[in-house]
Parts: structure tokens; C-alpha cells; sequence
């Protein structure tokens, strides 16, 4: 026994030696539980992590040996010590810890639960119609608090109801009546739980997150950011060329409303008195006029026409009467 003894130390010492060793060469340790895998994922995921990802396992007592010696020179890794959870392991990375937990998600697959395990999250049954006939299963789905009713003649789950919350043992009768449903609420593969980086610990919570919402967000975040800074003013290396722009634009809009003469604005300042001095003088081309302009000024010489027709009408008669009025006064001082 002694002798037995002697030779499992060296390899236990070993073993806690080897995790040092990567605990202190990568800088993103991660622990994984890799319960209820099967060999041939396990094989699947080792070929596919191959280069990028190292993965180590060992008993938990051994990796928290090896945690209690790393923390000298990893400040804080003792926090990972909670998510060495069911069969743990560990992974040694030098990518971001997000982009690990993406590609381990990814090769995961779905499989229903069995009698006795664990719920790996909260499993809800959705609302709507199922292929089965009203029956004994009426009785079995209320027990397990699903609320059921009978449309077109099958039943039907009347609202979603939570059957299970992380963490919770699940029954014979609730896997059964889960797999019926065709519910899988287990996922076959690397089991990621918490990541240490930078004397800092991240879970799974925190990486598993929607690419393309997050990206949605950051884009309106982005974009809220822009109009903000754009409309008080507040310049910065995004916004400042467009900040010039349109300060340049409403001064020259202002100058030139204002007939304020600079570089910028006297051509079109004088472009304008010019126009309005031939438009005074009835010596505007009328080839330099739009439509609008040339239709106004229709309108507003009618009425002078007249006037000046008037009179001229009127002043025949005054002509007359002074040729009389003079032929009279000569006859008279004849």
C-alpha cells in the first residue's frame, strides 16, 4: 500500500506541476464542465480546438492544488474556484475569451434530459397546439403546472409555462413528458462556466452574448452619440469636418442675406444688386429671367399700359383747349 502510495504522489505532483505550468503561460484560463459528454464530442471537440485551445483535465482536487500555487503570480485566479463545477476541466487560450465561448457554443448540440439530471437552464414549454388527442397526458401536463385546453380536438397548451429553473433536478415524469413534447434541453459539448483575464472573472452569462444585437445596439449608441455632439456643437474627430461645413454654410447664408462683402460672398452679392439695377431699368435680357420672374413682370406692366393710355387720353383735350384758349387771346389783343 505504502508502495502504491509513493508512486501515485509523483503523479499527482505531476499532474499539478503540468497545470502550473499552463496556468501561468496562458492568459485566459477557463473552466469548463464536461458532464454527461460523450467520447466521441469530446473527440470531436478536441480535434477542433487543436492549436488554439489547450485542454486539460484532471480531478477537482488537483486543479484547485494547482489554482492554490498559480494565484501567486495570477493575482485573483482563486475566484474560478466556484465554477469547477460537475466534471470540471480546464481550457488554457490566448484568444478573447468571447470568441471561446462562441466557438464552443457553436459545436454544441441539443439532446433531451434524462430522470435525475440537472436543468442546465430554465425550461419553458411554449404555447400552442399539440399532436396529441385529449387523454390521460391532460392530467400528466397539469401536474407538472402547464395549464391545457382541447382545440380541433387535440391539446393544446394554453400559455408558456416554466417547468424547471437552472439548477433544478428534473424528474422521471417531467423528462418524460419533455421528450413527448419534443423538448431538448440539454446541450451536448464543452460546458464553459466562468473565464479568468486579467486578474478578472467572467461568466457565462457575460459571454454569451448576441453578436448581431449587440452590434444594433452599438450602431444606435453610435449613432444617438454622433447627432448629440452634432447639435450642441461639441466637436470631435468624427463629427468636426461636418461641424466646418455647415458652420461655413449658414455664416455665408447670413452674410449674404445680410449683404456682408468677403471673399466668399461678393460675387454673388454683386451678381445680385447688378440684376436688380437692370430690373429698375427695364434693361434686363430676358433670356436672364425665369419663367416666374418674366410672368410677374407681364402682370405689373398691364396696368401701367393703361394708365399711361389714359393719359395720354386725357391730355388731347387739354392740348385743344390751349390752342383755343391761345387763339382766342390773340384775337383779342389782335
Amino acid at each position: 500500500m505504502k508502495l502504491e502510495k509513493s508512486k501515485a504522489n509523483p503523479q499527482k505532483k505531476a499532474i499539478v506541476k503540468k497545470l502550473v505550468d499552463l496556468m501561468k503561460k496562458y492568459p485566459i484560463i477557463a473552466a469548463v464542465d464536461m458532464e454527461n459528454l460523450p467520447a466521441k464530442q469530446l473527440q470531436n471537440m478536441r480535434t477542433q480546438l487543436r492549436g488554439s485551445v489547450e485542454l486539460f483535465m484532471a480531478k477537482k482536487r488537483l486543479i484547485l492544488n494547482a489554482i492554490e500555487e498559480a494565484k501567486v503570480d495570477k493575482n485573483g485566479l482563486e475566484a474560478l474556484e466556484p465554477y469547477l463545477t460537475g466534471m470540471p476541466a480546464l481550457l488554457f487560450t490566448s484568444d478573447n475569451p468571447f470568441s471561446l465561448f462562441k466557438t464552443l457554443k457553436k459545436n454544441k448540440s441539443s439532446a433531451p434530459i434524462k430522470g435525475g439530471q440537472t436543468a442546465p437552464n430554465k425550461i419553458v414549454v411554449p404555447a400552442g397546439p399539440t399532436p396529441f388527442a385529449p387523454g390521460p397526458l391532460i392530467g400528466e401536463l397539469g401536474s407538472v403546472g402547464i395549464k391545457t385546453g382541447v382545440d380541433a380536438g387535440k391539446i393544446a397548451i394554453k400559455e408558456d409555462a416554466i417547468v424547471a429553473n437552472e439548477g433544478d433536478v428534473i424528474s422521471q415524469s417531467l423528462a418524460g413528458i419533455l421528450q413527448r413534447l419534443g423538448i431538448e434541453p440539454m446541450e451536448i459539448g464543452l460546458n464553459l462556466t466562468a473565464a479568468y483575464e486579467n486578474g478578472e472573472i467572467i461568466t457565462k452569462n457575460v459571454l454569451d452574448i448576441d453578436e448581431d444585437a449587440f452590434m444594433n445596439e452599438l450602431t444606435t449608441a453610435y449613432s444617438e452619440a454622433f447627432n448629440l455632439s452634432f447639435n450642441i456643437a461639441y466637436p470631435t474627430s468624427d463629427n468636426i469636418k461636418l461641424l466646418v461645413q455647415t458652420a461655413f454654410m449658414d455664416a455665408t447664408t447670413l452674410a449674404l442675406e445680410q449683404n456682408i462683402v468677403n471673399t466668399d460672398t461678393i460675387a454673388p452679392i454683386l451678381g445680385k444688386a447688378y440684376a436688380a439695377a437692370l430690373a429698375i431699368a427695364g434693361k434686363l435680357p430676358e433670356d436672364a429671367l425665369s419663367e416666374e420672374q418674366k410672368e410677374a413682370m407681364k402682370v405689373q406692366a398691364t396696368p401701367v399700359a393703361t394708365e399711361t393710355k389714359t393719359e395720354e387720353k386725357k391730355e388731347e383735350p387739354k392740348e385743344d383747349k390751349k390752342e383755343e384758349a391761345a387763339a382766342g387771346l390773340g384775337a383779342l389783343f389782335g
